[in-house]
């Protein structure tokens, strides 16, 4: 064999060996690679974290009840979850005024909020600097309240500073009508005008019982409604 051809036939050996060798490397690696892939997923959703039904953004809007539209609201953010079998949340993370319509469409109750829930369209949970003025213009200020729509009733188990023109009254257990214009407030202290401090005024009879009728009335208050089912877990 002439030095030309040996140089040939060994050039094409080589090849061959080196075609084999990562023919075999190739049948290797894959199926390895494909055994130890790592899967990247996230843990499971719990039903705190799935996203609203509805997301909604710069809400002005007007709210019906029994046919008659009874509400006007205005809120940055108005988020709207649902929950099997049951109503949906609404909740206003980011603030919410609402204004209560009488059938002339004039404004009967300003209620303002930091923060709003609506617990299966029943139950209303103001929370943060709470604001509320009735059609007489006695303003509320608290920072948590509750409004059950059914049973026609406001609440709530912390400090209450109520603003009347001729006087400001402070007290805790605080409940009233829904017109926020019948109320009873416990451990009430203020000021008040004379006529008052003398017993002729008509609302210092209501609102300065002794500490037996108080603590009767007292006890007529829901339960803490941390511990209401019908409250929903956050």
């Amino acid at each position: 064999m002439d030095p030309d051809s040996f140089r040939r036939a060994s050039h094409i050996t080589i090849f061959s060996h080196l075609a084999m060798a990562l023919a075999l490397l190739c049948t290797t690696v894959i199926p390895w690679s494909c055994t130890h892939r790592v899967e990247h997923t996230a843990e499971a959703v719990d039903d705190k974290d799935s996203l609203p039904f509805m997301h909604s953004i710069g809400i002005s809007t007007l709210v019906s009840d029994s046919g008659r539209i009874r509400y006007h609201m205005v809120a940055e953010e108005w988020d709207i979850y649902m929950n099997d079998g049951k109503q949906p949340t609404w909740k206003f993370c980011k603030g919410l005024l609402m204004l209560r319509l009488d059938d002339k469409f004039h404004v009967d109750l300003y209620v303002q909020a930091d923060t709003a829930y609506l617990h299966e369209q029943r139950l209303w949970e103001l929370r943060g600097r709470v604001r509320v003025r009735n059609i007489e213009g006695t303003v509320f200020n608290t920072d948590m309240l509750y409004w059950d729509l059914m049973e026609h009733e406001i609440w709530n188990h912390c400090p209450m500073e109520i603003i009347t023109p001729g006087r400001t009254l402070h007290g805790t257990e605080f409940r009233s009508n829904e017109d926020m214009t019948r109320y009873n407030v416990k451990n009430s202290v203020g000021d008040f005008p004379a006529s008052d401090a003398d017993g002729t005024g008509e609302e210092a009879i209501q609102e300065t019982e002794d500490s037996a009728t108080q603590e009767q009335r007292s006890r007529l208050l829901p339960p803490d409604p941390g511990k209401q089912k019908i409250m929903n877990n956050r």
